[in-house]
This record gives C-alpha cells, structure tokens and sequence, in this order.
C-alpha cells in the first residue's frame, strides 16, 4: 500500500490521519498527535493504513512522495521503526530494542515513525516497556499502534493514544479492489468478499487461490457430516491438517526465500555446507520460521472457526426467516436442509461452542482439543430434537 487511495471503505480514518499529516508547526496542535492507535476487525485493513500515513508523515506535508512510499513498503526507509511479530506474543526484547530506536531524532524526514502491527500480541510486563515511551515521546516520533480494539491494550497504553477506529467494508467495495487491483473476474471476486466477510486479506487469497476456495468448501462439508463423537474427532484432526497445510502454503515460498538470502549474505554458495561458526544465524532463522508456522497453523484454525461461524449464523439466519442474503450463498441447499433438520436451540448452542473454541485456542489450549470439544458438543446438539 502507497497512497491513500489504496485504502478501502475507510473515508473517514483516512480524512482523519490524512489531515493531522498535512500539517506541522503550529499548526498541528489539536490536529497531530504523537501517539495513534488504529482499531479495527480482522481484515479491516488496519496495518495497511498505519504504513499509509506512516509514508505521509515521512513525506512532506504537501503529498506521499513516491520515493517515501517505495522505501516504506519494503520496510527500509531510515526513519522507519516496526515492530511486528512472526509468534504468539511479542517478546519484552523486541519492544525495548524498539524503544531504543524510537529515542534517535530523525534522519531525513520531519519525523521518526514507529509502527506496532500487533498491539494486542504484548503481554502486560511487554506493553509496560513501551509506557515510558508513549508518556514522554521526543517531539518528532510519532507512534502508530495497531489493534483489533482498545479493549485489547492496557488501559495506561489506551490513555496516552488518540484512538482511529476502523470499520468493516463493504463487500462491494472489497469485490472492486479485488477486480482493480489483481484482475479477479467479477463473479468471483463478488464472492470471494462475501465468503471472507469483507476481510481484505482472505478475499484475496480466495479470489485468486483456486486451492484456497477448495480448503473452504472442504472446511464446511465437513462439518454438515459430523454426526458422532468418532466423526467429531476425526473431523478435528482434519481441520488441524488443513489450517497446516494452508499455513505451510502460504510461507513455504517466503521461507525459501529469506534462507537463500541469508545464505548469500553470509556467503554461502546455493547447495553448500554451512560453516560450524555461521550455524548460529541459520538455526536463529529457522527457529524465527517455526513460530511463524505455529502462528500460521493456528490462524488457520481460527479462520476455520470464522468460517463455521458464518454458515451456522447462515442456517439461523433461514430458519429465522430473515431473507438476508447469505454469505455462503453458494451452499444455499445444504443450509436450508440444514435449517429443515436442526433445531434452533442446537444451532444457537453450536455458535456459542465455536465462540468458546476460538476463546479456548486463544488461551492457548492445543487447537485440535478446542476442535474436539466443540465438535463433540455440536455432534450432541443435532441429535437433540
């Protein structure tokens, strides 16, 4: 992302941010702050807007330079600081190596930015590391922290932000910037926005992985034929399988990447030994790439979960009678039998087990446990009529 423009169903934050780095001096008392929270769902676009107006504020006043907006999106602009994470949490030492970097004045543009992708991934004793900063910021660094809501951050962390709160976009709008930006047909494109809920990121993948739709459909037909607990089970493991290898899709390509470019700037030939002194750094790397797959893997498990959440609200939605279009629009005749044959108290109650199964895997219990117990729940539910 480069320019404001870019941003999708997000008028009024973008008016916002777009303002306050308009202007500088005097000027931005009451318009600039020095500490921003942007909030948002999933999907909502919440990261790519922070390095938006992380581009603006490191341009001048008068627009996005393009040069900017290169050098930001590679992550390589001086005057840039992220702080991101390829785990569960953030770790205390990247925050502090953060705050280090945030103290220098800046290099070549009027401010130094620091970017927080993942705000709600810090443990308490992580966030307090960042508090001083945030309470006494020298005055050119500006402070970007990204969030699904405030609720998520500390409330010392809350007090020193000016919060920008994101909505979820319209589905015609995500179908657009799909059929724009990556050239998907417009059938496709349609639904891909509503089978996503308008997450940005997963209509991509849907709108141009053809295996991508494939694990999805699989992902829903799977849970119309648990019946039993030994089909609960069974459907558990599979789930776990497909968040795996939907995991291992997406990083496989960027693993073998960031290996081969560490080789070469370690001056490893391609196919050659590494050398005993230099196997620190590449056991370093692969153990960076292992979080990310543990981290993947459960992502995966909880878009899954989403994805339930969307066909069972799909079967009340018609046994409701509400007329709404339904976001799995294509599997209209499975949820209207569905709808026939459960009752609604089973649905309700089936909603409610995914909820706590996404609550559980975020407490860190073991993914396949949490899909086995809500499974085994579900199963139970539809034999009662």
């Amino acid at each position: 992302m480069s320019d404001w423009s870019e941003i999708v169903g997000q008028a009024d934050a973008v008016a916002q941010l777009r303002r306050a780095a308009s202007v500088e001096g005097e000027d931005a008392r009451g318009t600039m702050t020095h500490a921003w929270l942007l909030t948002g769902p999933p999907g909502s676009g919440r990261s790519n807007l922070a390095y938006v107006f992380a581009s603006a504020l490191l341009s001048s006043p008068a627009g996005i330079e393009p040069e900017v907006a290169t050098l930001v999106e590679a992550r390589t602009h001086p005057d840039l600081v992220t702080l991101s994470t390829e785990g569960v949490l953030i770790t205390i030492a990247q925050a502090r190596t953060v705050v280090q970097r945030a103290s220098l004045a800046p290099s070549t543009a009027r401010y130094r930015v620091v970017v927080v992708e993942d705000a709600d991934r810090m443990a308490e004793r992580t966030s307090n590391a960042l508090l001083k900063a945030l309470e006494e910021p020298p005055p050119e660094t500006v402070w970007i922290l990204c969030a699904p809501s405030e609720a998520d951050l500390l409330p010392t962390i809350r007090s020193r932000v000016r919060t920008v709160n994101l909505q979820v976009p319209d589905t015609a709008d995500v179908a657009r910037l799909l059929m724009e930006r990556d050239g998907v047909d417009a059938a496709v494109a349609e639904r891909a926005a509503r089978e996503s809920q308008s997450h940005i990121g997963m209509a991509r993948r849907l709108g141009t992985s053809e295996e991508a739709r494939a694990r999805r459909a699989e992902t829903l037909q799977i849970a119309m034929r648990v019946s039993t607990s030994a089909s609960a089970v069974l459907a558990a493991a599979r789930y776990v399988e497909i968040a795996t290898a939907d995991a291992e899709a997406l990083s496989a390509e960027r693993d073998g990447a960031e290996r081969a470019q560490a080789l070469h700037q370690l001056g490893i030939e391609p196919g050659g030994t590494v050398p005993p002194q230099l196997r620190k750094q590449i056991k370093e790397l692969e153990d960076a790439q292992k979080q990310r797959a543990k981290r993947g893997m459960r992502d995966g498990v909880d878009r899954i979960l989403v994805d339930l959440l969307s066909l069972y609200r799909d079967i009340l939605m018609t046994q409701l009678g509400t007329g709404r279009e339904l976001v799995n629009e294509a599997m209209r005749p499975t949820v209207q039998a569905a709808a026939d044959y459960l009752a609604r108290a089973a649905v309700i109650e089936v909603l409610d087990q995914l909820r706590l199964a996404r609550e559980r895997i975020e407490a860190n219990v073991p993914p396949v446990l949490a899909l086995e117990a809500m499974l085994v729940s579900a199963a139970r539910a539809a034999q009662r009529r």
